[in-house]
């Protein structure tokens, strides 16, 4: 397969740079595997959409405030031993750190811009000075492929708090406007639990509270599992041959009592709705070798193409994603990739708004 083959044109109009007023008030495309066909609906209608023996799945891990805009120092600028800069000593370029995920001990996996210009033994700082001052301060310690570092952070205990205030939702670069306040409620899901990602599973950002209650009423059972987003979901394919991409680790969680629910889900032949490519994921990675899910924590690298064989997922619902990725290849091989060409060629037709903050698909 080429890269070629999952390309479309969307004008730069389409790309949603602010959510809809309310998260119900998407548009959703239907798209029937079945008949082949696709229809234009509203968010609003979902529950109807489902069936009374239907299990939604989504993925509660909470996005971090994980972009982190602050100033590197020259290793050479240091004096030995210190933990912070006097005011004699110089801090150098600014410079950007989108934390991926943590490795234990007060590091984490990040990816560093310009990361040409970090080498080991660099010290990077970050502070605010909005209300009561807060600094972070992190040392480099390893280096990866496309500016990805590992920087070892002092005071990695308070992390998570700091990161709250200092951190910036890290929105994606399509977005080409600044974080704002709207987006610390609004990049994230109403069930979001637990904190890691750094991205949101956006297609979760529709749910509500209301609509979450009528599902329950129409006899849907809702299930929630936990993969935090990183750099997996985003990389981008240098690989000529798409066969030879491999994506980056992304942990996920699977509670005993939830892969239970699943798997008597399953053993009834009820349909399994997947809320996301993320859960999509999860569950097909738990799956790969046994039709039961398999509770517990791990790393998953799942890359699903076309020719991939979907165990647990009967149904998606997913946002539009970009052209030539990982994600619009996994929703071709979930529905079939002339079929999703000729719905996202609609889409553009029909003026939907496109990634993160835009409306929605419903594969079923």
């Amino acid at each position: 397969m080429n890269l070629s083959d999952f390309d479309y044109h969307l004008p730069p109009e389409l790309i949603a740079q602010y959510p809809a007023r309310r998260r119900e008030d998407a548009r959703m495309l239907v798209v029937d595997r079945s008949e082949g066909r696709f229809f234009d609906s509203q968010f609003r209608w979902f529950p109807q959409a489902l069936s009374q023996d239907d299990v939604l799945v989504v993925n509660n891990s909470r996005v971090l405030a994980a972009r982190l805009l602050g100033r590197r120092m020259g290793v050479h600028a240091l004096t030995p031993g210190k933990r912070s800069p006097t005011r004699r000593e110089h801090l150098t370029s600014e410079i950007e750190a989108l934390l991926i995920r943590p490795l234990g001990d007060g590091d984490w996996e990040a990816l560093v811009r310009p990361g040409q210009k970090v080498p080991l033994g660099e010290r990077l700082f970050f502070e605010t000075t909005e209300g009561r001052p807060e600094r972070l301060e992190a040392e480099v310690v390893g280096r990866g492929e496309y500016g990805l570092r590992t920087l070892r952070f002092s005071n990695a205990t308070s992390l998570e708090r700091k990161l709250r205030r200092i951190g910036h939702v890290p929105l994606p670069p399509y977005i080409r406007r600044p974080d704002e306040t709207l987006d610390r409620r609004r990049y994230q899901t109403v069930y979001a639990r637990h904190a890691g990602s750094v991205a949101a599973p956006t297609a979760g950002l529709h749910l509500t509270r209301r609509i979450m209650g009528e599902l329950g009423r129409h006899g849907v059972e809702i299930v929630e599992i936990t993969l935090h987003v990183g750099l997996g979901t985003f990389q981008p394919i240098h690989e000529s041959e798409i066969e030879a991409h491999q994506l980056h680790p992304e942990q996920f969680e699977i509670q005993p009592t939830d892969a239970a629910r699943i798997n008597r889900a399953l053993a009834k032949g009820r349909r399994i709705v997947a809320v996301g490519t993320t859960t999509v994921r999860t569950l097909e990675h738990a799956a790969v070798r046994n039709l039961r899910i398999r509770p517990g924590t791990g790393d998953t690298q799942l890359f699903i193409m076309p020719g991939f064989e979907f165990r647990v997922v009967g149904g998606l619902l997913t946002n539009f994603h970009l052209p030539r990725t990982t994600l619009l290849m996994l929703v071709s091989a979930f529905a079939g990739r002339d079929l999703i060409l000729a719905a996202y060629e609609h889409a553009v037709r029909e003026r939907y708004r496109f990634y993160s903050y835009g409306d929605c698909v419903l594969i079923l």
